[in-house]
């Protein structure tokens, strides 16, 4: 079929438009992630030319006890700082919710923590958690604990990122008010009415409303955890005794300071396949407790 020139025109407008984009996708993002695959299947340390190894990264890897610390570390902190961000950003999200005095200033006190960069984030806790001049051990000795060094101590060190982490809930705050607010006030007023208490209430309206809230939250909670870097770059260092040493880490390790390409390479491709299977489960099971207002998810 002809087209017409007003047609053509639209067609050329459009091209010209998304190429800054498209160009810029394919070298830095298409281009990186096709040249990591390759550099998997190699031994490369930037010096001398990648040479093909086949699958000997891979098959290494898995001997690699490193490899599965790294793993351990991340999943301990996966399952526990993920749903107690959650919890804590719903709670906090359900209390700003209510009728109140400067509501607008709570929300934007409690939101304001999530705008620090990364590095004076963890800046700021390592402050906090010195062991003599720090702000927790000073509150804990009201309590009459003992001084702990918390970034020193394998037990406490994992504890403290964590704690760290919740630092930036107030964005997962933010996501749970706009699910919150979208609730209709007559659903809440029937089942109130009908004899409901708060509880009941939560569980049988607002939270089948907002559970594609919660799904959204649940998989960047879960894709943020297993990248944490910053903290255990500019606080632990991986230490002590490898009790920080989480998966992203491991891999700028080998990578920019063993200088070990190919073999970081692959650990982020077995990263990226992991998260790929994990969310695609949750997606799979998600029919099982997300309300879709137009039906099932397909």
């Amino acid at each position: 079929m002809k087209r017409s020139r007003e047609e053509r025109r639209e067609s050329r407008n459009f091209y010209f438009f998304i190429s800054p984009w498209l160009i810029g996708f394919v070298v830095f993002a298409l281009f990186p992630v096709l040249a990591s695959l390759y550099y998997s299947f190699t031994e490369f340390d930037i010096i001398h030319a990648p040479r093909f190894i086949g699958l000997d990264n891979y098959t290494e890897l898995f001997k690699d006890d490193q490899f599965w610390n790294s793993i351990k570390v991340t999943l301990k902190y996966t399952f526990i700082s993920v749903p107690l961000t959650l919890f804590l950003s719903l709670i906090f999200a359900m209390l700003i919710n209510q009728k109140i005095p400067f509501r607008g200033l709570f929300r934007t006190a409690m939101y304001f923590p999530s705008m620090i960069s990364g590095v004076s984030m963890a800046l700021l806790w390592f402050w906090v958690f010195n062991p003599q001049a720090g702000l927790f051990n000073y509150i804990l000795s009201f309590f009459g604990v003992d001084t702990i060094n918390w970034f020193l101590d394998e037990k406490y060190a994992m504890w403290a990122l964590i704690i760290m982490s919740f630092w930036g809930l107030g964005g997962g705050m933010l996501i749970f008010l706009a699910g919150l607010q979208g609730v209709p006030a007559h659903l809440l007023e029937a089942a109130r009415l009908d004899g409901a208490g708060r509880l009941r209430t939560f569980w049988n309206v607002t939270f089948p409303l907002i559970s594609p809230v919660f799904l959204f939250q649940l998989i960047i909670g879960l894709i943020e955890s297993f990248q944490v870097f910053t903290q255990a770059y500019t606080i632990t260092q991986g230490g002590p005794n490898y009790s920080t040493w989480f998966y992203v880490y491991n891999i700028y390790i080998n990578a920019f300071k063993n200088f070990r390409y190919g073999y970081a390479s692959a650990m982020a491709w077995i990263l990226l396949i992991a998260v790929t299977i994990i969310t695609f489960i949750i997606m799979k099971l998600s029919n099982r407790y997300v309300y879709y207002e137009g039906g099932s998810e397909r």
